[in-house]
């Protein structure tokens, strides 16, 4: 419960006031905050729209921010995005437009299987005009196109699994060996994924960024934006570590991506497009599994334990569907069994 002698709520007090909002006393909800530093706040003011407080750690700069470079970016194409609704550098405030509280995750429980569909049909072609779209758009005004999944960022992601999953979550002592074995046996992931032809990827494209409202699909927590493989963002939405898909509707929606995108529809052409997914998708699988060892593990976030089994799965199924990766499986399923 927020205070008045809270330091986040003498700052969202102060913001409040300078821009008026005070005058018509609001109600001030704390919302769940995501994986970073951020704290966000619902305002309530009679008569007037709610909107959500974003609270960084400090103070900002509005105008170098990654957040509003990339929401200038995704405008432009155009995206259906929040709107910035107003900021304080000196208090770490951007206010933002309230979306709600239905994320696509929580809406799939309640929608119907037409419904379902329809909504990841949306979440799709949001993707392919994200890729289309930002082929098109000048691209030196704006951070993605200067960042990219290179051999640093993935390789670091893999390693980020290996100290924060396999050995700080799962107190796994590798030997130097196997420490030796296991980045020979990553290294092909990493080579093939950064020598792919880039797009524009949100990068963290999942069902818990984005949200339902007003009958359509909304994108957040796209600061991260950057250059990756046409794979990278699907597979963020059909390898979710939040959410079931059925294979049969990961398949139809591999085909309507491809057909979005116009690419042959050929049956070597989708295999040769899988055999991608699939190593996009066990590279993704285990970076968030990294992540979730990370919350629990140094930041005593325990939330994100629930979304492991599944996660493993998903890595445990690609595995065992690619014999390249055969050297690989072997190593982790010796100290991680679920991937056996």
């Amino acid at each position: 419960m927020q205070t008045r002698t809270d330091p986040a709520r003498q700052r969202i007090d102060t913001y409040l006031s300078e821009t008026g909002l005070m005058s018509r006393p609001p109600k001030v909800v704390p919302l769940t905050g995501d994986a970073s530093d951020r704290r966000y706040f619902r305002i309530m003011a009679a008569d007037e729209p709610s909107i959500v407080l974003a609270l960084h750690a400090g103070p900002i700069e509005y105008d170098t921010m990654p957040f509003v470079n990339v929401w200038q970016l995704l405008r432009a194409i155009p995206l259906p995005i929040p709107e910035i609704l107003g900021h304080s550098d000196a208090l770490g405030i951007l206010a933002l437009q309230d979306l709600g509280d239905v994320t696509l995750q929580a809406h799939l429980g309640t929608a119907s299987p037409v419904e379902h569909t329809a909504l990841y049909r949306e979440a799709v072609s949001i993707i392919a005009q994200l890729q289309r779209r930002g082929a098109e758009i000048d691209p030196t005004r704006y951070v993605p196109y200067t960042v990219a999944f290179d051999v640093e960022k993935l390789t670091w992601e893999l390693q980020f699994f290996v100290k924060h999953f396999l050995e700080a979550y799962r107190g796994v002592q590798l030997s130097s060996a196997e420490r030796e074995a296991l980045t020979g046996a990553l290294a092909p992931i990493v080579e093939e994924l950064a020598a792919e032809p880039r797009v524009l990827c949100h990068r963290d494209y999942h069902s818990r960024n984005l949200m339902l409202h007003g009958g359509q699909l909304y994108i957040i927590d796209f600061q991260d934006a950057r250059m990756g493989p046409d794979t990278y963002d699907l597979v963020s939405l059909l390898r979710d570590s939040y959410v079931d898909l059925p294979e049969a509707a990961v398949e139809d929606l591999v085909g309507y991506f491809l057909a979005l995108k116009g690419e042959p529809a050929g049956l070597d052409a989708t295999r040769e497009f899988r055999r991608r997914f699939d190593v996009m998708a066990l590279q993704r699988n285990l970076k968030a599994l990294g992540t979730f060892g990370y919350q629990t593990s140094t930041r005593g976030n325990t939330v994100y334990i629930q979304y492991i089994p599944r996660t493993l799965a998903y890595a445990r199924d690609t595995l065992a569907r690619s014999g390249r990766f055969e050297l690989l499986r072997d190593i982790l399923a010796a100290h991680v069994p679920e991937l056996r």
